[in-house]
C-alpha cells in the first residue's frame, strides 16, 4: 500500500509530467492508494485559500472516492509523539502535520510517497522520493 502525501498531490494536480507517471506506474500495478487525514487539511486549507476555491476544492473530493483515508488513531498518535521527540533531540523538528503523516504511514506500515527530503530523518518510515 501507498500513501500519498501532500507534496505528490500537489503535483499531480497542477499536472506535473513525473508524478503523471508515477500514478500511472500505481495504477498500472493496481497499488492501494491512501491518504493519511492531515494531507487532506493541508489540501483543503490551500484549496480554501485559491482564486478558484471551488474547482481545487473539487479536485481533493475527486482524490477521495479512489483513495482510502487514514486516520490518527491512538497507535499513530503514539508514533507521531516518539518521532516529533526523536527529531526534536536531534534539533532536526518538522512541521506537525507532516509528523502525523509520517506517523499515520508508519502506523500502516505504508510507503510514503513525497518530494519533500526531511521526511527521510524519520527511521523505520519507508519513503519513495520523486
Amino acid at each position: 500500500m501507498t500513501c500519498l502525501e501532500t507534496s505528490f498531490l500537489i503535483d499531480l494536480f497542477r499536472g506535473k509530467e513525473k508524478v503523471n507517471k508515477l500514478m500511472d506506474e500505481l495504477n498500472k500495478h493496481e497499488e492501494q492508494l491512501t491518504v493519511a487525514a492531515p494531507t487532506i487539511m493541508e489540501l483543503w486549507s490551500g484549496a480554501l485559500l485559491a482564486i478558484h476555491s471551488e474547482r481545487e476544492k473539487a479536485k481533493i473530493n475527486e482524490l477521495l472516492q479512489f483513495t482510502d483515508v487514514l486516520t490518527l488513531d491512538e497507535k499513530s498518535a503514539k508514533i507521531a509523539a516518539e518521532i516529533e521527540y526523536d527529531l526534536e533531540q536531534k534539533g532536526q523538528i518538522i512541521q506537525l502535520e507532516d509528523i502525523q503523516i509520517a506517523a499515520i504511514a508508519k502506523a500502516h506500515g505504508e510507503q510514503l510517497i513525497t518530494r519533500d527530503e526531511h521526511f527521510a530523518r524519520i527511521p523505520g518510515l519507508r519513503v519513495l522520493k520523486y
